[in-house]
């Protein structure tokens, strides 16, 4: 086998077990006494790792996979170079981790850092340019080449970002501006622009069949970069820019909706194919991500825009919403949906146990952050927290273990 698609996955799972766990050390420390570790480099390692070990892991590997099935010729150092890279980012991944808690922004977790983004370069160049050996007609090329595109030119914020702690000239507005341009061209750019191409895939969409698949592409690229101005809506935008902003943001209402419509009308057989559980988490996730795409248009009314990025408890709701209930849990059907791993019953509750905390996780931020409005404290809110993060753990510990584990004759669901 020249590629192991299998062996990177698991590495995958693993490191979501872990993603999750960092985060119930993190939920622990608010709710209860644990004085041994620094709370902010916690979240510095957590939120790396994610990004890193985790989602870019998982989205390297399964694009690999898609240019193996569609590739006919394959040479041994087609993949030797992508071992190599998936190699390089996974130890640059456990870098962050360690270093991160250890010293937070420190010179080794710097350095890791830094060569992840020297990582996910070579990649993106090696991965474009094997791309010309599919037809143009495959609409996954697009996403794909787009998903990298922004994975690139994110890294422009974290340069920010390094400039200004060298310098030790940090000015609280372009701090913050330099962390959203990174967190939207990673969430709402590789992340989201990667898992629409896998998507394409998965559901084989031709322009064919409609001709509004191929616009779905250009319409959310052509937004995508205004609609970065939605997080900065707190600053002293020009009026155009925040009109454009405005236009972004009903564009990508409009595509993403009448594309779930079309969706709906013309994959529902192919969809019903599969089993009730993976059908439930793909549901889970088209919800997830409407209500997402609604909050950023509510985003555009500047007093909502002022709350809502004035208490921690929206912002850290919204960004678990992408990353979890968007990301993660499209990444774990995509994995199980294609049997890249085989899935039982142990894995099936897993995810569902997953899926409960992920859903749990959303409402108690989601009360938390529209009660702070009033400044309204909810009791016990801190410890609700870190059950539901209980259930996290649980939910990914049980898939990942009986994933990796090696099982016999166990049937498949």
């Amino acid at each position: 086998m020249l590629f192991n698609s299998k062996l990177w996955l698991k590495f995958s799972l693993l490191n979501l077990v872990i993603v999750a766990l960092i985060g119930l050390l993190m939920r622990y420390k608010i709710g209860f006494e644990f004085p041994y570790l620094d709370q902010k480099h916690l979240q510095h390692s957590h939120s790396h790792f994610a990004f890193s070990g985790w989602i870019t892991h998982t989205l390297m590997v399964l694009m690999i996979v898609f240019l193996e099935n569609r590739t006919k010729k394959i040479e041994h150092s087609f993949f030797k170079k992508y071992n190599s890279l998936l190699t390089a980012n996974l130890i640059c991944a456990y870098g962050m981790l360690v270093f991160f808690i250890i010293q937070g922004y420190g010179l080794f977790s710097i350095i890791f850092s830094t060569a992840s983004i020297v990582v996910s370069c070579v990649f993106a160049y090696y991965f474009v340019k094997d791309l010309k050996l599919i037809s143009d007609e495959v609409l996954t090329k697009n996403w794909f080449k787009a998903a990298l595109f922004f994975n690139v030119i994110s890294s422009l914020g974290t340069f920010a970002l390094a400039y200004m702690m060298v310098t030790k000239n940090i000015h609280q507005n372009e701090y913050l501006a330099s962390i959203y341009y990174y967190l939207h061209f990673q969430y709402n750019g590789w992340f989201f622009f990667a898992c629409m191409g896998l998507l394409f895939s998965f559901l084989n969409l031709k322009s064919s069949e409609n001709l509004f698949f191929k616009k779905t592409f250009w319409l959310f690229f052509a937004s995508c970069i205004p609609a970065y101005f939605l997080s900065t809506l707190w600053l002293d935008l020009p009026i155009w820019i925040y009109l454009i902003t405005v236009i972004a943001a009903f564009v990508q209402v409009y595509t993403w909706f009448r594309f779930l419509i079309i969706i709906v009308k013309t994959k529902k057989e192919f969809l019903e194919n599969f089993p009730f559980f993976l059908r439930y988490i793909l549901l889970f996730v088209g919800l997830a991500l409407s209500i997402k795409f609604m909050l950023q248009l509510g985003s555009t009314i500047p007093a909502i825009s002022q709350l809502a990025f004035g208490f921690r408890p929206i912002v850290i709701a919204y960004l678990h919403l992408v990353l979890l209930a968007i990301i993660s849990l499209f990444l774990l059907f995509y994995i199980y949906a294609n049997h890249l791993i085989h899935f039982n019953k142990p894995i099936k509750m897993g995810i569902i146990i997953f899926s409960i905390g992920v859903l749990l996780n959303e409402i108690i931020l989601a009360v938390q952050g529209i009660a702070s409005f009033s400044y309204t404290i909810i009791p016990f809110a801190n410890e609700m927290l870190f059950g539901a993060a209980i259930i996290l753990v649980s939910g990914i510990g049980i898939t990942a273990f009986y994933s990796i584990k090696k099982v016999k004759n166990l049937p498949l669901l």
